[in-house]
């Protein structure tokens, strides 16, 4: 049976300038895969009023957790980049298998932008 739940996306632009936009999610699906919640996010997205439009059009590819609810929080103020096998979701897994709940937020960004701040994780401001 399906458990309808919140989750909030973390739209992250840019590592080193820390530029980030959380979009709020309710009644996920969390027997969807994660490549499916991915496409929906990119979908709603691009047609989302409010949303500046460098957000809308960047080339996000890449789901990962960084906070479950009554959970530990990373220092890191945009992502933490620790354990990132673990943390983050493969695309043909469903989101509760690839440790999705109630409450979770997930940083959505480029898994290149990610690894070129992973290696020199230095802020712009």
């Amino acid at each position: 049976m399906s458990r309808d739940v919140t989750i909030t996306v973390r739209l992250v632009r840019s590592f080193e300038h820390r530029n980030f936009c959380p979009i709020v999610y309710h009644g996920v699906d969390l027997e969807q895969h994660v490549s499916d919640f991915m496409q929906h996010v990119k979908t709603d997205i691009a047609t989302r009023p409010g949303l500046p439009p460098p957000f809308k059009t960047y080339s996000y590819d890449t789901l990962k957790i960084i906070h479950q609810a009554h959970g530990s929080k990373t220092s890191e103020l945009v992502v933490g980049l620790e354990d990132d096998r673990q943390l983050i979701l493969q695309e043909e897994r469903s989101l509760q298998a690839a440790g999705v709940a109630h409450e979770t937020e997930l940083a959505f960004f480029s898994i290149q932008d990610y690894k070129a701040y992973k290696a020199n994780p230095v802020t712009a401001w």
